[in-house]
């Protein structure tokens, strides 16, 4: 995948809109849809790291849709070890089980409404 699907992808699990990371990142929301709908078109390299801040991703991760040394370190043992379980995965479960995180929080958000 090239960096319009990982962004695509990177907004979708974030649960976040185009005109919330233009507010993030000073990038047009234009500039940001050509980014999206324009097979393409890919930012220069200031506007890319600017996206990957915002959206806590390197700017390695949003272009090939891998990161060549992950830095888990910050993250709590079961936690890597998740991320470590999910890369095993086959795409068709990992959406699955995505799509399962989505439903409990959607049923989380509707306890606290």
């Amino acid at each position: 995948m090239g960096f319009r699907e990982n962004l695509k992808l990177e907004l979708s699990y974030q649960d976040l809109m185009v005109k919330e990371l233009a507010a993030l990142t000073g990038v047009s929301r234009h500039t940001l849809e050509n980014y999206l709908n324009l097979r393409e078109r890919i930012p220069t390299a200031d506007v890319a790291v600017k996206i990957a801040k915002a959206l806590g991703v390197s700017v390695e991760y949003l272009v090939t849709g891998e990161e060549s040394q992950p830095d888990n370190s910050y993250l709590k043992p079961e936690f890597r070890e998740l991320i470590k379980d999910l890369k095993l995965l086959s795409k068709e479960d990992r959406e699955m089980i995505h799509g399962i995180i989505q439903l409990y929080k959607n049923r989380q958000s509707h306890k606290k409404a």
